[in-house]
Formats: C-alpha cells, sequence, structure tokens
C-alpha cells in the first residue's frame, strides 16, 4: 500500500508493507485522514516517533468482526492493554503500555490501510459526512475538557488560540451556556468563530482579565505564560497544547492563586458524533483542502503555513 512514512528526519511517500494485524484486530480502509498540529510538532521531534502518522481518521472496515464488516467507522486512537491497574479502572487512555496510533508504537492513517483494535471502532451515523467524521477525534478532545471540569453557564471561559482546537472547544463550551470568549490572531480565523455567535478578540491590543476557566489551545510554548495571566484565584487553566519545544514560565503564580491546572488530552467519541449528527457542532468551516496521498508531502507542507485550516488526505 502506499502510505507517508517518518523516519525521525524526513516524511517520504513510500510504499509499505499492508498493516501487521494484533490477533482480532480490524483493518481499516482509510477514506480521509485528517493532518493534525500534533502531526506537526512529532516532524519537530515531538514524542520521538518514527512510522507511519496520523491519528484522525474515517474508514470502512475490510477485515474484522462480522457486525463492522463494510461499516463506516472512526477510531480511537489509544491501544490499551486491557488487563493494567489503569485499564481495570477504566482509564485506558492512560494505560502505561498503550500505543498510541500514529504518535507512539502504531502506525496510523496516512496510509491507504490502517489497523485498529475493533473496541476503539466507533460506527459513523449516515448522516455525518466523511467530511465531518473525520473530525470526530480532535472534537471528542473538545468534549473531555466538560469530562473534566464543571462548566455553569454563569462561568466567564476564555480560550486561548483561533485554531482548529480552539474553534471545537469554543462551540462545545458555548453548549454549557456559559459566556465564552475566544483570543487569536487571524482575523479570517476569527470571523468563523464568531460566525457561530462566540465573542473574539485579537491578541495584539488583548489585555488578561480574570476568567473562571481558561483554555490554553495555541499550540506555542508562549501560551501557558499568557493562560497563567488570564485565570482568576481558585480558577481553573485547562491545558491543550502538545509542544516540542520546552516551556520556560513561573509557575508561582498558579501556588499563589491556587488555580487547578488539568491537562486535557482525548476524550469522548459517542457525544462528539451525536453533536455532528445533530448539527451541534460545525466542523465543515475548518477544512481548506483535500490532498489526495500521492501529494501527502505538499499537503503536510500546507498544513504547516502559518494560519492554514484544517488539511485532510483522501487515499
Amino acid at each position: 500500500m502506499k502510505a507517508l512514512h517518518w523516519d525521525g528526519r524526513a516524511l517520504s511517500l513510500v510504499s509499505s508493507a499492508m498493516p501487521r494485524k494484533e490477533p482480532g484486530a480490524a483493518l481499516v480502509r482509510v477514506r480521509l485522514a485528517g493532518i493534525c498540529d500534533t502531526d506537526l510538532q512529532i516532524f519537530k521531534g515531538y514524542m520521538g516517533f518514527r512510522g507511519i502518522p496520523g491519528h484522525e481518521v474515517v474508514g470502512v472496515v475490510a477485515e474484522g468482526p462480522a457486525p463492522l464488516m463494510d461499516r463506516r467507522v472512526v477510531a480511537e486512537i489509544n491501544f490499551a492493554c486491557g488487563s493494567c491497574t489503569e485499564c481495570r479502572r477504566g482509564l485506558g487512555n492512560h494505560c502505561a503500555s498503550r500505543k498510541v496510533m500514529g504518535i507512539a508504537g502504531a502506525d496510523g492513517a496516512f496510509a491507504e490501510y490502517v489497523a485498529v483494535p475493533p473496541e476503539n471502532l466507533h460506527l459513523v451515523p449516515d448522516g455525518v459526512p466523511d467530511e465531518a467524521a473525520v473530525c470526530t477525534e480532535p472534537l471528542a478532545a473538545a468534549f473531555e475538557i466538560l469530562e473534566q471540569v464543571q462548566v455553569n453557564p454563569a462561568d466567564r471561559v476564555l480560550i486561548l488560540g483561533d485554531g482548529k482546537l480552539g474553534f471545537l472547544c469554543a462551540q462545545v463550551l458555548k453548549l454549557t451556556g456559559a459566556a465564552v470568549t475566544v483570543v487569536g490572531k487571524h482575523a479570517g480565523k476569527l470571523e468563523r468563530i464568531r460566525q457561530r455567535s462566540i465573542r473574539t478578540e485579537f491578541l495584539d491590543g488583548w489585555k488578561p482579565s480574570a476568567h473562571d476557566v481558561v483554555v490554553e489551545a495555541t499550540g506555542s510554548a508562549d501560551g501557558l505564560r499568557r493562560a497563567i495571566e488570564a485565570v482568576r484565584p481558585r480558577g481553573t487553566l485547562v491545558l491543550k497544547s502538545t509542544v516540542a519545544e520546552a516551556h520556560s514560565v513561573s509557575l508561582a503564580p498558579l501556588v499563589v492563586n491556587e488555580v487547578t491546572v488539568i491537562g486535557s488530552r482525548c476524550g469522548p467519541f459517542a457525544p462528539a458524533l451525536e453533536a455532528l449528527a445533530e448539527r451541534k457542532v460545525a466542523v465543515e468551516p475548518l477544512i481548506e483542502r483535500i490532498y489526495p496521498l500521492d501529494a501527502g508531502l505538499e499537503a503536510v507542507a500546507h498544513a504547516a503555513r502559518p494560519g492554514a485550516r484544517k488539511i485532510l488526505l483522501r487515499p
């Protein structure tokens, strides 16, 4: 099969063997794969990954359990052992021996096929197009905030970052009735957010004020400093960015102001798929272009441009 392969220094289009399946695993024929900011961080050294990247995917089961055969699916990315202490506690996303599709120890979806444990697969509702379904994983990451934080209608919520994840987090948090503001630096992206009836501010000229909940989704090392400045005493700071470069910031304000800091990563697929099916959240405005897999190197270069929206690959 064709695939994009990262060897630690360069990304290349290769002819690869079909995925090696673990016993009982499903083989998914990829219909669309999304290029994520985490993928771009991998190409800067994040996680030390080697192999086929890509973890945002919608596809059709080509081999696997009968109830899933020929069905359209999306895939959770953490491949857990199922038997360790964390797995028995229902925390498979934190399994110490887990593999993470396209990120750690398992090949991903920038290919014609990807192998996935069947328990990680979710059926896509018929009314959800591929271009929306491929965004299920990042949308689930936005819903994870609501699994971790009690957001109330009276809360002031700030999202730092007008990128793809910030756009999704803003829509999800708006569902709570809270007053949501997004701070960013791209006029076009902020306009798309305003079209969802969400308040926005330009980073230039923005002055931090005390918010109950601050979500850091800038994808930059400097975002944490700004987030700390914007959370009220005893407020909650949610960290979403995964950045390869080192952070250098004083944590003293977090102690002095007794701020609750929450790392937030992968999330539940069920509410994400429900939101897509019921059109509570719009993801299509994120999509800028779909490239064929053969043009994968060009697609990754496009995704890395400042201000780029979601770039997709179609095998």
